[in-house]
C-alpha cells in the first residue's frame, strides 16, 4: 500500500469516532532525524491537526494523554528490531492508535504491532523519494490533505518527482568539495553544525549519528535562529562550524550566521541548498526538501572523512558491542 491508501483506509476507519485529531512521530536516532521534517512541515501547514515528535523510550515511558483512538503512531527503525521503538509501537496498539511501521527489514518485529506496514529501499542506488524521511513527509501530507486539505498538495507532489534529479546532480557537483573538506578537518575533533527550518533535524543527526557515533567525535548541533543567543560566543578561528543553508522562509537566519561567521571564524564550510539547484522546486514547499538534499550530500561529506581518517562509518565500540 502507498501513503495515499494508508491514510485513505485509516481516514474510512476512524469517521465515525471523530477522524484522525493526533499525529505522533516515534523512533531513535537516526530514524528519529528523518522524522523532524513531517513534524516541521505539520507544525507550519495544520490548522487543527496536533502533532509531538518524540524519541521512542521517552514516548514508552511519558506517552501524551491524548494518545487513544484519533491517534495516528508513526514508528520508524531501520532494523526493525530496536528495542525502544517495538516497545512503543506496541503500546500505541494498546491505546488503539493506529500505528504505522517503517523499517528497512521485512523480517522485522516491529511489523507485528503495525496496522499498517512499510518496508523501503535503501542504498546509494535507490531513489530518495522511496527512502524513510520522504515516506515519512509524504505520509504526513496524505494525513493533513486527507483530514483539512493541503492547498499546496499539488506542488509537493511535482517536488517529490523533482528532488531525485536535484540530488544526482548535487552529489556530483559537491564530490570535489567533500574531499578538501576532509583533508582541512581530518585532523579536528569537534564540530557545530547550523541550520534551520525543517533542515534543523539534519544537522541534529549529522552531530549525534555521522559525527559522535560514526566517527567519535565531538559534535552539536544549534539552531541558526538560536546561534546569536548563546552559541555565537564560542566562535573563534580555530573551530569549525558546518552550516547548511537553506531555500525558503528561514533562509534568512541561516545568511544571518553566515555574515558573522565569514567576520569571525576561519572554518566555515558552508552546504547551500540553493546554489546546489533545490530552487527547482516549487516554491511553496520547496522548504521542506531541503533536508532530503541535505542528507545525501552529507553522506558525501562523511564518506569523505571516513576515508581519509581510516575510520570506517560502521565501527562502534558500544553499540551492539556491550550490554546497554
Amino acid at each position: 500500500m502507498n501513503a495515499q491508501s494508508i491514510v485513505a483506509a485509516t481516514m474510512a476507519k476512524l469517521k465515525d469516532v471523530g477522524g484522525v485529531r493526533q499525529v505522533f512521530l516515534v523512533a531513535c536516532g537516526g530514524s528519529l532525524v528523518d522524522m523532524y521534517p513531517a513534524k516541521y512541515f505539520l507544525d507550519g501547514e495544520a490548522l487543527a491537526l496536533r502533532n509531538g515528535i518524540y524519541t521512542a523510550n521517552e514516548f514508552v515511558y511519558a506517552a501524551p494523554a491524548s494518545l487513544g483512538e484519533n491517534s495516528v503512531v508513526i514508528v520508524c527503525s531501520h532494523g526493525g528490531n530496536t528495542p525502544e521503538s517495538v516497545a512503543a509501537a506496541e503500546l500505541a496498539l494498546s491505546r488503539r492508535a493506529t500505528t504505522i511501521t517503517l523499517t528497512h527489514n521485512p523480517l522485522a518485529d516491529l511489523q507485528r504491532f503495525g496496522d499498517h506496514n512499510i518496508v523501503y529501499a535503501w542504498g546509494n542506488d535507490t531513489s530518495v523519494a522511496d527512502n524513510p524521511m520522504a515516506i515519512i513527509l509524504g505520509l504526513c501530507v496524505e494525513i493533513l490533505q486527507q483530514s483539512e486539505g493541503y492547498a499546496h498538495y499539488a506542488a509537493f507532489e511535482r517536488g517529490v518527482a523533482k528532488i531525485d534529479g536535484v540530488v544526482v546532480r548535487a552529489r556530483k557537483q559537491v564530490a570535489a568539495r567533500t574531499v578538501r573538506f576532509a583533508e582541512r578537518y581530518q585532523h579536528e575533533s569537534l564540530f557545530y553544525i547550523l541550520s534551520s527550518g525543517a533542515s534543523y533535524g539534519h544537522a541534529y543527526g549529522f552531530a549525534i549519528c555521522s559525527l559522535m557515533e560514526m566517527q567519535w567525535l565531538d559534535a552539536a548541533p544549534i539552531h541558526s535562529g538560536e546561534f546569536f543567543h548563546g552559541p555565537f560566543e564560542v566562535t573563534d578561528r580555530e573551530t569549525p562550524f558546518i552550516l547548511m543553508m537553506n531555500q525558503g522562509r528561514t533562509r534568512a537566519l541561516d545568511e544571518r550566521a553566515l555574515v558573522f561567521l565569514e567576520q569571525y571564524a576561519e572554518k566555515v564550510e558552508v552546504i547551500d541548498a540553493k546554489e546546489l539547484g533545490i530552487g527547482t522546486l516549487p516554491p511553496e514547499v520547496v522548504e521542506y526538501f531541503n533536508p532530503v538534499l541535505f542528507y545525501s550530500v552529507m553522506c558525501e561529506y562523511r564518506a569523505a572523512l571516513a576515508h581519509i581518517r581510516q575510520h570506517p562509518l560502521e565501527t562502534r565500540r558500544y553499540m551492539g558491542q556491550v550490554a546497554y
